[in-house]
Parts: structure tokens; sequence; C-alpha cells
């Protein structure tokens, strides 16, 4: 096809394809509104109806130096805008398609490289490419990384000290920042808690050729087949600069934590619980293991009914014993204060019940041996205790919201038009 080309044509694809290799992310030749020249313009347009080039202008994302997708408009589309080129316009880059680096021998600095080779075989910066979800696992588990869930994605690198420490590995110090999580839901039933969340993750090509050549090697292994795949839209969204509309369940579950210890703090002097700070490793689990899912019922634990504050219960003068002149733990003293403040016993048992059954949960691994067993409804069932605790803090969210301390002056932290994410 190159014999086909133009001198001038062939020249310009030259200076494209050595912009894009040798820039250091992968950037377009730009090509300014003032003073291009109309020969350069009618070799543009040659490239680009012979498929080696494609055409980013401000209508196609915000920052025209980097390719975010191959293109979403049409040839005539891109044509036009190369023709329409004017000294009040900023200007266009141009980028080579894959067509266009075919015949390209790639530099060796990215032999070893996959995600680096992708890029320079013409992917494109805002591509995604989908992991399965256990790839992160060994960076969550490494003391020297920093490892922080949201809902929707995970922010991860090397610490500062690790960094900074010259006996660590070079191969290990780097950082993904815009980690998101994409769903299978094709056999997925709300109402069969047998049916399969299939999680991944899902990162962008050009996040991947950023990172070391050791680690992108790691991370190719993992590597999934994309079909059915789709990032959840509220990551995409963020991404992309939109704001979030609403919140996911482990965001949704520490809110209502916040709601609930400032409400009786506001009537009773001090807050119910120790801390509402989500640790930053806690999230959805990465593996559907019987291991993976003990470690994350210990967590929600910690941060339910061990997060309770006896000298709270104290200063609203609840029991400490029971009948029996038992100690009381802190579930069987909040269900002792609710049932003390005119919620009906049999309510108060139903409200805890998620809280409790999430108690249960933890002592069983501290009092047996188990198989790690794989259970490919862990998934399901994380999204479904996390609902139901959710809606017991709720109810307590509405109980003590209607005492009169808190009835007219106090507003929820949570906007209830917001929408809220079971995953």
């Amino acid at each position: 096809m190159a014999q086909s080309l133009s001198e001038a044509a062939k020249l310009l694809l030259a200076e494209v394809r050595d912009r894009y290799l040798n820039s250091g992310d992968f950037n377009g030749f730009y090509l300014a509104g003032r003073g291009t020249d109309s020969v350069v313009v009618d070799a543009a347009v040659e490239l680009l109806d012979h498929g080696l080039i494609q055409v980013v202008g401000e209508n196609d994302y915000m920052n025209i130096h980097i390719r975010p997708w191959p293109s979403r408009r049409t040839v005539d589309a891109q044509r036009d805008e190369l023709r329409a080129l004017a000294p009040e316009m900023y200007g266009v880059c141009l980028y080579p398609t894959a067509a266009g680096m075919q015949s390209v021998r790639m530099p060796k600095r990215f032999k070893d490289s996959p995600y680096s080779l992708e890029m320079a075989r013409g992917h494109s910066t805002l591509e995604l490419t989908f992991f399965s979800a256990d790839v992160l696992e060994p960076y969550r588990n490494d003391p020297r990384f920093h490892f922080d869930y949201s809902d929707f994605g995970v922010n991860m690198g090397i610490g500062d000290d690790a960094y900074l420490d010259e006996g660590e590995p070079q191969r290990d110090k780097f950082g993904l920042s815009h980690i998101g999580f994409a769903y299978d839901l094709s056999g997925f039933d709300p109402d069969d808690p047998d049916s399969p969340i299939v999680r991944r993750v899902a990162a962008f090509y050009g996040d991947m050729a950023d990172i070391t050549t050791e680690h992108q090697q790691r991370w190719r292994t993992n590597e999934v087949p994309r079909y059915g795949l789709h990032p959840h839209h509220e990551w995409w969204g963020k991404q992309m600069g939109h704001w979030p509309d609403g919140l996911g369940p482990f965001d949704r579950l520490f809110y209502e934590l916040e709601n609930i210890s400032e409400l009786f703090e506001r009537v009773w002097g001090k807050p119910l619980l120790t801390t509402v700070k989500r640790p930053s490793e806690f999230g959805w689990i990465l593996r559907p293991s019987q291991r993976e899912w003990d470690e994350f019922i210990v967590q929600l634990d910690k941060v339910l009914s061990e997060n309770l504050s006896h000298a709270s219960f104290d200063a609203a003068s609840v029991l400490k014993h029971d009948r029996s002149g038992n100690n009381m733990g802190t579930l069987s003293r909040l269900e002792s204060f609710m049932v003390s403040n005119r919620v009906a016993a049999d309510r108060a048992k139903e409200v805890l019940r998620p809280l409790r059954s999430v108690r249960s949960a933890r002592q069983k691994p501290a009092h047996a041996l188990r198989k790690n067993v794989t259970d490919k409804t862990f998934v399901h069932r994380q999204v479904d205790l996390l609902h139901d605790v959710n809606e017991s803090l709720l109810a307590m969210r509405y109980w003590l919201a209607s005492h009169p301390k808190n009835r007219e002056s106090w507003k929820a932290r949570f906007d209830e038009d917001e929408k809220d994410y079971r995953f």
C-alpha cells in the first residue's frame, strides 16, 4: 500500500510514526490550525483515506495529544475536520492506526513489555483490557504497597518508603491509579442466590504500558477475554470526568455508620462507634474462596459489633449484665438499648439479625479447621450480605433520627435521591 502513496504522504506517515514511537507517551503528530501547509493537509487526507492514520480533534476528547480510543467518527467527518483547519482553531493530532504500523519494525525496548508493544502497534490510551480479579491479590497482600479500595475500583502503588529504599527492586516501583471493576452479568439473576456475578478488573492500555516490564508480564498472564464484560458505569463515568450519581454498598455502609454514631452522640453525649473510617484494604473479595470470605467476615465484624463502644452504652445507662449476671456483648447491649427505648423486642431482633449473622460467621473460622474451597457464589453472597447489613443500619438510623433531639435539626449525610448500588 505504501507504494501507492504520494511522496508527501509517505514522508508524513514516517513523521507520524516517529512522533508516536519516540514521544514517550505515544503522542500524536500535531497539526496546528494556523500555518499548516495545504500540502500536509492533502497528505493527511490521503493517509486517512488509506486507513493508515486516525484524526483526533477537540470533538473526540479534551486532550488531543493522546488518542483515547479507536475513532468513533466516520472517515468523512475526520476528513472534513482536516479540510476545515483554520487559524482560529487549536488544531488536530494524527495517530497511526494498526494498519499504519503493520510494516514497522518495533524498537527492542518493547520486546518484553506486552502492553507497551500493543500501544506501539496502534492501541489507544483509553482502550480497556480486562483481567481476573485475583491479579490484585499480590499487591493487596504486599505491605510495601498502598492499596485503596473504592466500591467501583482500586488505586494502588508502591509506598514512599519502599520507593526511596535503594535496596528494593526497581521493577516493583510503580503504581496504577485508574483500575476499575468490570462485570459479566449474563448469568446473573438478583432473585437467584446461586446465579453468578462475574467480577473482573478493567485497566487502560495507556496505564498498563507505563508499568515496569516484569509487572506487565505478570498482568498479561491474568488477562481474560473481553467478550460480555462491561466496566462499572459509575467507575467509567468518573474516568470521563462525570460526577458520581450514587453510592456503592461499602460507601453506603460507612455513611450509615457515621449517621447512627452521630445521632447517638447528639442524644447521649458519646459517639456510638469507635471509628467510622473505612479501612483502605476493606472491599470486594478478589478470589471466590473460603479464605477470602473468612477474612472479609472478620473485617466486617470489626466495623460492626467490635466497633460498638461499651463506654457509649454506659453513657446511655445500658445494662452491662444479663439476668444470669454474665457480661453482655456489644450486640446484646445494643438490643437491650433498643428495647428499652420503645423498639419492640421482635423488631429489635430482626434489625440486628444480619449483624449477628456476621458475628456468628466470624466465630466459625476461629474454632474449626476449614478447607479453602472455591465457591462461585461467594461474590453473590457478599453482595447480599452487605445489602442486608445496610438495610439494618438504615432502620437504626431512621429510629435514632426520630428522637426529639434529632427530629428537627439533623440531616442525613446520604441523599435519599442518589442511586444505591448493590455492587
